[in-house]
């Protein structure tokens, strides 16, 4: 577990992307999409995997399982974030390990002849899922990981530090 006592910039800079518009358009995303996809799996997606044969119906259940997974954890990582911006999660807390996206999440297996036979719903939906889970991966590991060691990422944070630190800012 990493400490909670993170430094008073780290705090900004959670916070800072919490109540930014990149948030907002973010999380506005995943939630639609994590309804869109049970919409789908339990309207329309049920009905076509009826029709799968054995092998397509088994990545289709495989391909549902870890798209499910993959909207869970951004999900989850995006109500941390909007709970650090509502003042319910100190930014300081949002940095334990417990939050952070899962980097092992089962890797899509390439059988490309039964990823041909899903439906073409199931694969945009997941084509999209995997897009987003990059993309919070990348703000996580920016703003949780790299962070981490003590300095920050961006170098204009680093000297900005440096200055407070010096002039008793």
């Amino acid at each position: 577990m990493q400490d909670t006592q993170s430094p008073d910039w780290r705090d900004d800079v959670i916070q800072d992307f919490a109540r930014s518009e990149l948030f907002e358009r973010t999380f506005q995303e995943g939630m639609e999409l994590v309804e869109e996809t049970a919409a789908y799996l339990d309207g329309e997606g049920r009905q076509e995997s009826k029709l799968l044969s054995r092998n397509a119906a088994l990545a289709y259940a495989a391909e549902s399982m870890r798209l499910t997974t993959r909207l869970m954890q951004v999900a989850s990582w995006l109500l941390v974030q909007r709970a650090v911006r509502e003042g319910d999660m100190a930014p300081a807390a949002a940095c334990e390990d417990r939050y952070r996206l899962n980097a092992d999440v089962a890797a899509r297996e390439d059988d490309a002849a039964a990823r041909d036979e899903l439906p073409r719903g199931l694969t945009a939906l997941t084509d999209r899922a995997e897009r987003l889970y990059e993309r919070v991966r990348h703000l996580d590991r920016r703003m949780y990981l790299e962070s981490a060691g003590g300095e920050p990422s961006n170098p204009v944070l680093s000297h900005l530090d440096r200055l407070k630190s010096a002039f008793g800012g």
